[in-house]
């Protein structure tokens, strides 16, 4: 059986991005670049904005305040250019364009439940902050993973990652340093009807 991890790279302040911003807010160094080298082959799950998104930066488009991509962001749009992706949208239509892409249109929830039961590996949303909202809510997501970059972000920060989620009890399954000032954290998440210490009655 598959596994479904949620991968955020967020701010200190949990921001997936800030205005003016380079990608990983500059701060990227070689031991998470070689980190993230060594992650072994995943599918990746995202929706509509995030596709449009990223497709546009692998047909050459740059973010915008930037003339071109640094190396390593080159790098890693070429390797999710190679890698499988299962893009969930009503508006978007076949066929998609950029390579290994696969449109699933209907209930997100419903079709990663399926893709969990039919084979195994790893199923690994990018972005999609709604996708991934909702994946938590039906209780699909094995393993929730942050990388946290040591800046706050709140005059610049646009997509808050958290609003809108559901109170969720995370049990710590690894946590690392990288380059002295990069810091990741995994959990097991488990969504709450309510509070813990809050009346059953």
């Amino acid at each position: 059986m598959r596994e479904l991890l949620v991968d955020f790279i967020t701010s200190l302040d949990g921001y997936a991005s800030g205005e003016g911003w380079p990608g990983w807010w500059g701060l990227q160094g070689p031991e998470y670049l070689a980190w993230l080298e060594e992650q072994p082959e995943v599918t990746y799950l995202m929706g509509a904005k995030t596709y449009r998104l990223m497709s546009g930066f692998a047909a050459g488009e740059t973010p915008e305040g930037a003339d071109e991509f640094s190396a390593d962001e080159e790098a890693s749009v070429g390797g999710l250019t190679g890698a499988s992706k299962v893009v969930f949208s009503s508006s978007l239509e076949d066929p998609l364009t950029w390579a290994n892409s696969t449109l699933v249109r209907g209930d997100a929830a419903d079709a990663v439940r399926g893709m969990k039961e039919e084979d195994s590996g790893v199923l690994s949303t990018i972005g999609s902050l709604t996708l991934c909202r909702s994946l938590l809510r039906a209780g699909l997501v094995d393993r929730f993973r942050v990388v946290m970059f040591p800046v706050i972000t709140g005059a610049t920060g646009s997509e808050r990652i958290y609003d809108g989620y559901p109170d969720v009890a995370l049990d710590m399954t690894d946590s690392r340093t990288f380059d002295g000032h990069i810091q990741l954290v995994e959990y097991r998440p488990r969504v709450l009807e309510h509070p813990p210490l809050a009346p059953t009655t």
